[in-house]
């Protein structure tokens, strides 16, 4: 239907039947049989002749304003889809962890920048349950995420971009927060904070499977969302929580990240991305990624 849509817009525009025909490169007859088409579809009259040519009817104008905006979406829209076939996607959706954009988002896109500087960037700040729900939905391209991303990893092309050491976040007043290095088994006595499931899916049992290892099962006094909470509860209430390596690099007023010296503490970056053929645009991000990720402290 969209072509008799074309075809319609055509023979108005040029107010003639015979001139739409060479205009569109078609013959009359064929013309003619596409209008009496849509015509059929539509249920009336679209198009009255006139001495000097062809003018629309009350519903051809109808359809001319119905008409008009979604045609040209959908033309905007395939413009898009084929620029992204061809390896030319002007757009890149992302999705990401605030607490990792300053070490491995923020360096990411200045490598990519450097190689795309016409690419339009959409970045959202989500956690990882929102990101995995706009992955899912088909409203992010990248997502970058913690190991609570691996539930997902048979959806997406996903990468472990890198296994990074872990720090213990601990109130400024904690006799353990002068420390270089603390192992797992002095936090034995604290009380440790949470953090919702609905926002980072497996992040609390991935502290309990590491204090478990060493030797003890961690008691969560509050369960709370988001970082900024997390660490709000750990300066107010003198309780502990496990972070990635790159936290140390934060600031905090209250908290300091002391790193866990336990070799089997290690947290996993991933990155997600839509599967099918991957944009020249997203492949470099993701190789940014990597690059950047080689370079943070306590990597493997």
């Amino acid at each position: 239907m969209i072509d008799r849509i074309r075809t319609f817009f055509a023979v108005v525009e040029e107010g003639s039947v015979n001139r739409a025909a060479v205009r569109l490169r078609m013959t009359q007859p064929a013309l003619s049989r596409q209008m009496k088409s849509l015509e059929q579809e539509v249920g009336g009259k679209l198009l009255e002749r006139e001495v000097s040519g062809v003018k629309p009817t009350g519903l051809g104008y109808a359809l001319l304003k119905a008409m008009r905006s979604p045609l040209a979406a959908y033309d905007a829209a395939l413009a898009g889809v084929r620029r992204q076939a061809r390896g030319a996607s002007v757009e890149l959706r992302v999705g990401y962890l605030v607490s990792a954009a300053p070490s491995v988002l923020t360096p990411a896109l200045e490598r990519l920048r450097q190689t795309h500087p016409a690419l339009k960037l959409k970045l959202h700040d989500m956690s990882p349950k929102e990101q995995i729900d706009a992955m899912r939905a088909g409203e992010l391209d990248v997502a970058l995420t913690g190991q609570e991303g691996a539930v997902a990893a048979r959806e997406f092309y996903s990468r472990k971009l890198s296994s990074l050491g872990v720090v213990a976040a601990l109130s400024a007043s904690d006799p353990l927060a002068g420390r270089k290095s603390i192992a797992l088994k002095d936090l034995k006595t604290r009380d440790f904070i949470g953090i919702d499931e609905g926002e980072m899916p497996g992040r609390n049992r991935w502290m309990i499977a590491l204090c478990r290892a060493a030797g003890f099962k961690p008691r969560f006094a509050v369960v709370t969302d988001g970082i900024t909470h997390v660490l709000s509860q750990v300066a107010s209430e003198s309780a502990v929580t496990l972070l990635p390596e790159y936290f140390r690099t934060f600031t905090h007023p209250g908290a300091v990240f002391v790193p866990v010296s336990d070799a089997k503490a290690r947290w996993d970056l991933i990155v997600l991305c839509q599967r099918g053929q991957m944009a020249p645009a997203t492949r470099a991000f993701v190789e940014g990624l990597e690059a950047v990720a080689r370079t943070l402290p306590g990597k493997t």
